[in-house]
């Protein structure tokens, strides 16, 4: 049975983030390193806030012709019929 336990690896040495797996000797483990989209470890220093995607966008004027946005959020929404189900 596998279990998940979260640990930083720092060169050739694992160091356990939360709970460590109980051993009294050597365990085999299998680690998956996760990185970013720029191919380093991820860091949370490394992800902008979503403030700068959301300026980003106001800034390209991306919905700037939706006049009336509950409108045009209601107008997403409602209810269409199926394909095949008329």
């Amino acid at each position: 049975m596998k279990q998940v336990y979260k640990a930083i690896l720092h060169g050739d040495r694992v160091e356990w983030v939360d709970d460590a797996p109980d051993a009294d000797g050597p365990v085999e483990v299998e680690i998956t390193v996760e990185t970013n989209s720029y191919g380093r470890a991820h860091n949370e220093d490394d992800i902008p806030p979503v403030s700068q995607y959301l300026q980003a966008l106001a800034d390209m004027g991306t919905f700037a012709e939706i006049e009336d946005p509950v409108a045009w959020q209601r107008e997403i929404r409602k209810d269409r019929p199926l394909p095949g189900r008329e």
